[in-house]
């Protein structure tokens, strides 16, 4: 049967679709039984059928045969505070300063003293214990809500009540269902059903929950090694290593990597995690403003041409560390910028693609993915497996080299215990499904949605007014709210609209920028959305 016009018009768009994502297809192709055959994909004979009917989600360049327009990476929005809510800003925090010291000084809980301390010196810092119960503990019912089940798309939030303003608190025996925007949940994995939860389940079966030994004595199991070469592929390194805990991915890393003589350039909104690998390293510590290639340009040039202080001598590395996507900003790492620095000036690069891996880029890899840059063009890749990946743990990926030093050298691999079975098994599902290895769209679906999701809910924030941080692709989006008392008041109504978030205040921010953070994922729905 000769095909109308309208079938040979579609077929050639589908074909120029598949071509434009660089998959190369014969010139023979026909259609038997509502099934598209290609003779040759990439040198293989390929089937497809689901994948004709959902050719759009391959449609990610232009196909009208010119080079596609390269995307705008860079609108990102940091609106500056005003004076008038700067001034009541800093009045309410030195408010909540001031009824805090006339509570201790006169209505002191025994909850808060301790006892067979006389003649003792604070065992914990005075402002620090101060602050914790005087003015966290006004909202402190707003954090650490426990949850019953999988943080997924929804989530339920077990009751509790104070008698006593905060200090301590008594559970109802009730439990609430909420709509969850405060679990890093970004591919929409944390599932108690499916491949990735039966997979995990059969690990169990197989290996046991845990092995309860380090990877150098007794710790090793095939999940393990699986992982580390699915990791390696994913990312397009040589090798990987991985971890049983993302925070000491970076902090017990990072003194293996850099040492007394060393200089780091860090940048001022980097994690905790960083911050304190740095600090154990004892290297020398400079930081440049949050995202800023001319302030980092200056302080390379600058260690250049000085060397170390007093000596004069050169550094024995420099090393450049930054995050993909900032979890607390919301902003995406100006990284082919850094890329050219560090080559220019011939310093390493640490690329922490903690909120970015999975949930950047056309295919799901970071940050990379997301600009286009050459993985060899970053020496050390870490990442971890608790957001896009609804698992636990972390990664370092690179060239053969650093990751047989680090197995030798690496504080974590070798006192910490190996990575728990299951918990690997559903990291390796989740990055197969991503891949496309599973033999489904279902990754590349994923992806999609959370790109919508983000886009959508900050357009629609934006209409309403508020003022939000961050690049407009981020899946993290600031809700800028500044007051402390503000943050309690927001957390406390959405969740008698049974929305469960997460408030941001100081010293986790600038005391200026208190706000509330959501957190995106492809699990949520545009009705969902449209409720918060």
């Amino acid at each position: 049967m000769t095909p109308n016009p309208r079938q040979r018009r579609s077929r050639n768009i589908f074909a120029s679709n598949m071509a434009a994502n660089g998959v190369v297809c014969s010139s023979k192709k026909k259609i038997q039984n509502g099934k598209l055959i290609l003779k040759e994909v990439n040198g293989k004979q390929n089937v497809f059928s689901e994948q004709a009917k959902n050719a759009q989600l391959l449609e990610t360049k232009s196909s009208n045969g010119r080079p596609p327009k390269k995307p705008d990476r860079s609108k990102e929005s940091f609106e500056e505070v005003p004076l008038y809510t700067a001034v009541m800003t800093y009045l309410g925090f030195y408010l909540l300063m001031f009824l805090g010291y006339i509570n201790q000084l006169f209505f002191t809980p025994k909850v808060a003293m301790e006892r067979n301390r006389d003649g003792y010196v604070p065992l914990f810092d005075r402002f620090e214990s101060f602050y914790l119960r005087y003015v966290y503990r006004r909202v402190r019912d707003c954090w650490n809500q426990p949850i019953c089940g999988v943080p997924g798309a929804e989530v339920i939030l077990k009751d509790r009540i104070t008698k006593d303003y905060g200090w301590t608190f008594e559970y109802t025996g009730t439990y609430t269902k909420c709509l969850n925007l405060g679990s890093y949940n970004y591919l929409g994995f944390a599932e108690a059903t499916g491949p990735c939860a039966e997979a995990a389940a059969e690990a169990i079966k197989t290996y046991g929950c845990a092995m309860c030994s380090p990877v150098q004595e007794l710790g090793t199991h095939p999940l393990v090694l699986e992982l580390e070469r699915t990791t390696a592929r994913f990312v397009g390194t040589e090798d990987a290593i991985v971890f049983g805990m993302g925070f000491a991915t970076n902090a017990l890393n990072l003194p293996s990597l850099v040492s007394p003589g060393c200089l780091v350039l860090s940048d001022e909104k980097n994690h905790a995690s960083l911050i304190l690998g740095l600090r154990l390293s004892g290297a020398t510590i400079k930081v440049f403003r949050h995202n800023n290639v001319s302030s980092l340009e200056k302080l390379l040039r600058e260690a250049v041409v000085y060397g170390q202080p007093r000596t004069r001598r050169p550094w024995k590395k420099i090393l450049i560390v930054v995050e993909g996507v900032y979890s607390m900003e919301g902003s995406v790492v100006r990284l082919p910028d850094i890329i050219r620095l560090k080559k220019k000036y011939k310093a390493y690069l640490y690329l922490d693609e903690a909120h970015s891996i999975g949930a950047m880029g056309e295919n799901g890899r970071g940050v990379l993915d997301y600009h286009g840059c050459d993985p060899k063009d970053v020496d050390i890749l870490m990442g971890t497996f608790t957001k896009s990946f609804a698992s636990a743990g972390g990664y370092i990926a690179g060239s053969k080299h650093l990751i047989n030093y680090l197995r030798v050298n690496s504080h974590a691999a070798c006192y910490a215990s190996a990575m728990s079975p299951p918990i690997a098994q559903q990291i390796i599902t989740s990055m197969k499904i991503i891949m496309g290895e599973d033999g489904t769209l279902e990754g590349k679906k994923r992806i999609m949605q959370l790109a919508r999701n983000t886009r959508y809910f900050r357009q629609r924030l934006k209409q309403m007014g508020v003022i939000l941080y961050g690049n407009d692709d981020s899946p993290v989006v600031p809700f800028l709210v500044y007051m402390f008392s503000k943050i309690g008041a927001v957390v406390r109504t959405l969740r008698t609209r049974n929305i469960a978030t997460v408030g941001v205040g100081f010293p986790a921010t600038p005391l200026m920028e208190g706000r509330i953070r959501f957190c995106l994922s492809a699990a949520h729905t545009k009705e969902q959305l449209d409720k918060v």
